[in-house]
């Protein structure tokens, strides 16, 4: 790995150091002033004069200053004659912005990928996406990792021989069935609805569930309203217990604390995409700094990306 180089910003340094730790690299300082106008300012340290250089940054709160500060990454990288500049986006917190389902509305998604790419990204490196078509609001590459075999290789502890994968609503249906073949399990999902006002209301549960125990499984949990208003429905169906699994755990707004009181919720189960929440008795978190780096040594060798996922 001579010749990479990588910095992280100031949004989630301790995954970063995980990843250079598992690649076998120095993790670069980046120093980030700010002006009297309350404007940044970033200085990359190290040399990236044709160097492969990788910049870490999850956009989480406060989303914008993470996202300013990761722009102003990237165009030093370019100014400093990087060879090429990937992003390294553990969670892209615009990619719920991705189609335009009410008038005048804006698609941020597809803004702020735009933003990246003219700073001056040659290449990303996202987890998780919130819908596949965000991939392609991207105009330069994107390898797309997902933490299925993470969440799978933690869940296989258990007896998984009454057990059923449930996703909230239809559009997480495909990744549920394929975490359902690698857990061996069946598979299940929430007729879910949305309306103007953020109210979430899931109507039923397609498919059976009573008497089983229940892994529901989502991209991310961030308030937690989805999952209390399947909860309702799991419980009306007489389920025998819930563990719940994502990629990205926001848990905002005390989201923990309200899973946690449900006494059939056994564990609650995310990675650390982002900065993890306070510690809690019924949650985990799983490290994808192994995966992210290793698709990073993928990328800088030239090797496939995608062949991680080959045998899943």
């Amino acid at each position: 790995m001579r010749d990479i180089t990588v910095f992280s910003g100031t949004a989630h340094p301790e995954l970063a150091e995980e990843i250079c730790s598992h690649l076998g690299t120095k993790l670069h300082p980046v120093k980030v002033d700010r002006f009297a106008n309350d404007a940044l300012e970033v200085q990359l340290q190290a040399n990236c004069r044709e160097r492969d250089v990788f910049l870490i940054q999850p956009l989480v709160p406060p989303t914008q200053e993470n996202l300013v500060e990761l722009l102003l990454m990237i165009d030093a990288a370019r100014g400093a004659s990087a060879a090429r500049t990937t992003v390294v986006l553990p969670h892209y917190a615009y990619a719920r912005s991705d189609k335009k389902d009410a008038p005048r509305i804006s698609i941020g998604g597809r803004l702020v990928a735009d933003l990246m790419v003219a700073a001056g990204a040659n290449r990303v490196l996202a987890m998780t996406l919130h819908s596949p078509q965000v991939h392609g609001f991207f105009s330069v590459p994107v390898d797309h990792l997902h933490a299925l075999r993470e969440l799978a290789a933690h869940f296989r502890r258990y007896d998984l021989s009454n057990t059923v994968v449930v996703s909230p609503d239809l559009g997480n249906a495909k990744e549920a069935a394929h975490f359902a073949r690698l857990l061996g399990t069946g598979v299940a999902m929430g007729a879910k609805q949305r309306f103007p006002d953020d109210r979430v209301v899931i109507s039923s549960v397609i498919g059976e569930v009573a008497g089983k125990d229940v892994i529901i499984l989502d991209d991310e949990i961030a308030k937690g309203s989805t999952v209390v208003e399947l909860l309702g429905r799991l419980r009306e169906q007489g389920v025998n217990s819930v563990r719940l699994a994502c990629t990205h755990g926001l848990f905002a707004g005390g989201a923990i604390e309200r899973l946690s009181a449900f006494p059939e919720v056994m564990e609650i189960v995310c990675t650390n995409t982002v900065p993890p929440p306070k510690p809690s008795d019924k949650l985990t978190v799983l490290s994808i700094a192994p995966a992210l780096a290793e698709a990073m040594r993928r990328i800088h060798d030239g090797e496939s990306v995608s062949a991680l996922f080959g045998t899943s």
